[in-house]
């Protein structure tokens, strides 16, 4: 067994320049599309994520740990901004039928109609600050090598 040493790896200049590239760029297009979601007077990125893992589920219901799972979204975040949709009445809290004990997230309409509009902003946002940069070769390039740093 080799010992742990306290000496810091060589990193190549190339796999540091891709680290800041992909930091610079996420910031640079996730800032882009959410001026773009404001300007058209709707919620922040994050609700759309929550709206759309709840209309793609199962009868439109999710427990939060599971809606968590299929985020980017933290715990603590994720309770406050399922109180922010509760209270717009986006989704409603249920109690689970399985056990009585567990909460389920269920979308509602006025749900299902604020992901929709919301995706009209986004799905152009998309095509503007990704689509306009990078032809589908590209774009199936990057999404590769993106995929390779995720398994």
């Amino acid at each position: 067994m080799s010992e742990p040493t306290d000496t810091p790896r060589p990193v190549p200049p190339s796999i540091t320049a891709a680290w800041i590239g992909l930091m610079r760029a996420q910031r640079i297009v996730l800032a882009a599309i959410e001026a773009d979601l404001k300007a058209a007077g709707l919620p922040p990125l994050g609700w759309y994520d929550v709206l759309l893992e709840l209309a793609r589920a199962t009868e439109g219901r999710l427990r939060p740990f599971e809606i968590e799972k299929r985020t980017l979204l933290t715990q603590y975040n994720l309770s406050r901004l399922i109180d922010r949709l509760e209270g717009k009445g986006l989704v409603q809290k249920e109690l689970s039928g399985e056990d009585g004990r567990g909460r389920l997230v269920v979308i509602t309409q006025d749900g299902r109609a604020m992901q929709a509009r919301m995706w009209t902003v986004y799905s152009r946002a998309l095509s503007d600050h990704v689509g306009r940069k990078l032809d589908e070769s590209g774009a199936d390039a990057l999404a590769g090598l993106l995929a390779k740093l995720t398994d």
